[in-house]
């Protein structure tokens, strides 16, 4: 084998890297392999529609990074999806068996779901779309699709607080499990259902936690289960909270917490601030999607969702912009008939 390339080899060079990256075909690119991603395969595909989802994680990604030993507030049914029957030994599901569950319906719908290829560009128009997506090597790979859907939720990007510190190892945006925190100093910030189970399960496994929010109380959102026992460990002194309260810097080994009554210093091994995620805005208006000025929900038709630009339909959270708590697995789900009738009508106006 020479260690030289011959005038032949570099001739043959574009057509060996076609060979090894070719162009993919498919009447529908679904961008987003979670619980509402895959309904919308799945409904798609009853139509007999060609479909090929994409994801630039693992197969329901932000699932898989919920806290280990998660149990859902939901019942089971309400995670359906594909009309596949979600049973569980308790009332409520855990992490580990939703996991399970969209694992067993992606396997009977053999559904073409390419994990960990992170779509870069969608170009094109209407029945004739090309997307580019990059794998974990940094190698491109290149689609053509009549239409697509975008399904990219919002868990992947974090609220940020835009202070210093913030950038240190410490401070992390996600919560996985206490067993790190334990005999440690954590601030946790936010009031809302994250902050509240991450305070008391650290505060259950031998961390000293010290919640932080901008409200005067513990949110209404909080579920009514927790809610009380976080508020019984705020009263017994368990777990110390400031109220109407601001993180203003985040050192080395401590927190500058601005509190009604002056900025005050603690000491402090690790921050987890659990505000909030948003939706990729740059990504959607990238393809030309139009955002409301005030909550960026995406222009859409209310019955189709289908945007603004003819061809790119948008589903789950990411309909309802900034304003996250509007939809959830239990409604964004439904999602995937709404486009998929459109499909149908628009790919096969005979039938």
């Amino acid at each position: 084998m020479p260690d030289f390339l011959t005038a032949a080899d570099v001739e043959t060079l574009p057509q060996a890297k076609a060979q090894a990256h070719p162009e993919m075909r498919c009447d529908v690119i679904v961008i987003g392999a979670g619980p509402t991603g895959l309904a919308c395969a799945i409904e798609a595909q009853k139509h007999g529609l060609n479909v090929i989802v994409l994801d630039k994680g693992c197969l329901v990604n932000s699932l898989f990074h919920y806290p280990a030993g998660m149990i859902f507030f939901t019942t089971p049914e309400l995670l359906e999806i594909g009309d596949i029957p979600f049973t569980t030994a308790q009332q409520k599901p855990t992490r580990e068996e939703a996991l399970e569950y969209y694992r067993k319906v992606t396997e009977h719908y053999r559904l073409d779901v390419r994990q960990y290829e992170w779509v870069k560009t969608v170009m094109g128009q209407d029945g004739n779309f090309s997307i580019t997506a990059t794998d974990r090597a940094g190698r491109p790979h290149d689609y053509r699709t009549r239409k697509v859907i975008v399904s990219t939720g919002y868990y992947d990007l974090a609220n940020e607080l835009c202070i210093p510190g913030e950038d240190l190892p410490k401070v992390s945006h996600y919560y996985g499990e206490p067993h790190p925190y334990f005999d440690c100093d954590v601030l946790v910030i936010g009031g809302k259902n994250s902050a509240a189970i991450a305070s008391l399960d650290l505060w259950r496994h031998g961390a000293r936690v010290v919640l932080v929010y901008r409200g005067s109380q513990i949110h209404h959102h909080v579920k009514y289960w927790i809610k009380p026992d976080l508020e019984n460990r705020i009263k017994n002194g368990d777990i110390e909270a400031f109220f109407n309260s601001t993180v203003q810097e985040i050192g080395i080994d401590h927190v500058v917490v601005n509190t009604p009554r002056g900025p005050i210093r603690l000491k402090n091994d690790f921050v987890l601030a659990l505000i909030g995620y948003h939706p990729d805005y740059d990504f959607l208006r990238s393809m030309g999607i139009e955002l409301s000025e005030q909550q960026c929900r995406p222009v859409c038709d209310p019955v189709s969702l289908e945007s603004n630009v003819p061809g790119i339909y948008v589903a789950g959270v990411i309909v309802a912009g900034s304003r996250t708590n509007e939809i959830f697995i239990e409604n964004g789900r439904f999602h995937g008939k709404q486009i998929a009738e459109d499909l149908k009508h628009k790919l096969w106006p005979e039938s």
